[in-house]
């Protein structure tokens, strides 16, 4: 990924995954990174860049989300039961 927002190394938790930006009127595929680490003492931060040279819509940015404890816990929850149906 060119002009990359996220630093991207061993320890990054997915690299190149299949990503699609999406807009009104407007949907494209592009390679992702999507990280998981923690942003202090107390949140779980997700962060999520998809490769910004897979479109014009869209300028170079990471999108962060920060989660308490809890919050990622219930998240990994509802992920391990949606991978299970899937897997069913």
């Amino acid at each position: 990924m060119v002009d990359r927002v996220l630093g991207v190394n061993a320890y990054t938790t997915f690299t190149l995954l299949d990503g699609e930006l999406e807009g009104h009127g407007w949907r494209t595929d592009a390679p992702a990174v999507l990280n998981v680490a923690t942003g202090g003492d107390d949140e779980v931060v997700l962060e999520l860049e998809l490769d910004n040279t897979a479109t014009d819509d869209v300028s170079p940015h990471a999108d962060r989300l920060a989660l308490s404890p809890g919050e990622a816990r219930e998240l990994a929850a509802e992920l391990e039961s949606y991978a299970g149906r899937v897997e069913d």
